[in-house]
């Protein structure tokens, strides 16, 4: 029995003496593993990245940008002003040819007008003779009526045939009258080009007979080429002085829709009215010369022309992508944040906008590429850029991660 409690007792004190070493040990490793610096993300935060370019007002010369179609100066409807059988045609006379001023384009048979021109001649011989004879009579009649020693005048102005002078002077004169009409219509039958010209229809053929008024051919001019550039009110005031400009003819440059063909051309008037569609008034632009140039400029060309304008201050040059969809401009703001304001484009200039600034507004950073999705007081992440050829890219966005207070990019 005594020997039984001895070894329970050995037992328990075996027993207590692992439990403390167990727990000893437990105690040290959590002590060790309380010294471990165990990182806790906080927040997980996506803020997007911009690119900007800072921006400062300026003085620029301006362009005034608008759009016209080339027109010949003259544009006529040739028509006959006699009538008759066509008997030739003027070599040029085909549609796309040129004629000289002065050239034939056709000949109308003209044995009637000459005939007609004989007639004309015999009558005005016959007129003249009958003139001298009358004039003759008078003063023989004045000579007896003198010779009679009546006094005073006689009681009709038969007596001294003066009525029938009047009628003889009235006949010599319609008689030459006619004599010049029918020269005029004899070489009507002649039918020549008023002015240089481009033939750009043909109505006639060989052996057609026209009547006075039928048309014969459409011809343009092509001494020089006329474009009316409408602008608007607000373009307007972009050009300087128009009377000063119009004396010193006015350069400007003309391209084709697609731009591989350019004119110099300069304005040579300012029309003094508005369009009744557009209510808008118009440059005339004129091009010398047109079908003769490296690259003819011919009738019917859409154009845009490109009008230098006068020199405007205090504005911003924007690449025009920096003008949203909705006509707004967006930049950092002083605190850091995006704000926006509506942009005011005072022109163009290829990829470039030139704008007011808002007010108070001498320089900005300002968005080089806005989103759709950008709000005013968003926070961002602005890249700088100084590059004037700036390659535009879309916004990128940049996660960032806080651990233990310290932001790190991903």
């Amino acid at each position: 029995m005594k020997k039984n409690v001895i070894t329970i007792a050995i037992t328990l004190a075996a027993a207590a003496s692992i439990f403390a070493v167990m727990s000893y040990n437990g105690a040290k490793m959590d002590a060790a593993n309380s010294s471990v610096h165990t990182p806790v993300v906080k927040a997980v935060v996506q803020l997007p990245e911009v690119t900007v370019m800072a921006v400062t007002k300026g003085s620029y010369q301006a362009e005034v940008i608008g759009y016209g179609e080339a027109k010949s100066r003259y544009q006529l409807t040739l028509t006959s002003e006699v009538s008759g059988q066509v008997e030739s045609l003027g070599q040029n006379f085909s549609t796309g040819k040129l004629f000289k001023q002065g050239e034939v384009v056709i000949k109308i048979n003209d044995i009637d007008y000459q005939q007609a021109f004989s007639s004309a001649q015999v009558a005005v011989a016959d007129a003249k003779l009958a003139l001298l004879e009358e004039q003759r009579q008078g003063q023989q009649a004045r000579l007896e009526w003198h010779n009679s020693g009546i006094s005073g005048d006689p009681d009709s102005p038969l007596v001294l045939r003066e009525p029938q002078l009047i009628a003889a002077q009235a006949t010599f004169k319609n008689a030459q009258s006619q004599l010049t009409k029918a020269q005029r219509d004899l070489d009507k039958t002649a039918i020549t080009a008023p002015f240089s010209a481009l033939v750009v229809s043909r109505d006639v053929q060989l052996g057609s007979y026209l009547q006075v008024g039928n048309s014969i051919a459409t011809l343009y001019s092509t001494d020089r080429m006329e474009i009316e550039i409408p602008l608007s009110a607000h373009q307007w005031s972009s050009l300087p002085n128009i009377s000063g400009a119009v004396e010193g003819q006015w350069p400007v440059t003309l391209t084709n829709t697609t731009g591989d063909s350019q004119w110099q051309g300069y304005v040579e008037r300012v029309e003094q009215h508005l369009d009744n569609n557009s209510r808008q008034r118009a440059l005339v632009v004129v091009v010398e010369q047109p079908l003769t140039q490296q690259t003819p400029l011919f009738p019917g060309t859409f154009v845009t022309a490109i009008v230098q304008g006068k020199a405007l201050n205090d504005l911003w040059q924007l690449p025009a992508s920096a003008i949203s969809q909705n006509g707004e401009v967006w930049y950092i703001g002083a605190d850091g944040h995006l704000a926006t304001f509506t942009a005011q484009q005072q022109f163009a200039q290829g990829e470039l906008s030139y704008i007011k600034p808002m007010a108070g507004m001498d320089s900005a950073n300002i968005i080089i590429r806005p989103l759709n999705s950008y709000v005013q007081g968003m926070q961002v992440i602005a890249k700088l850029t100084n590059q004037s050829d700036v390659q535009l890219a879309d916004a990128s966005v940049v996660t960032y991660v806080t651990i233990n207070n310290v932001s790190v990019k991903l």
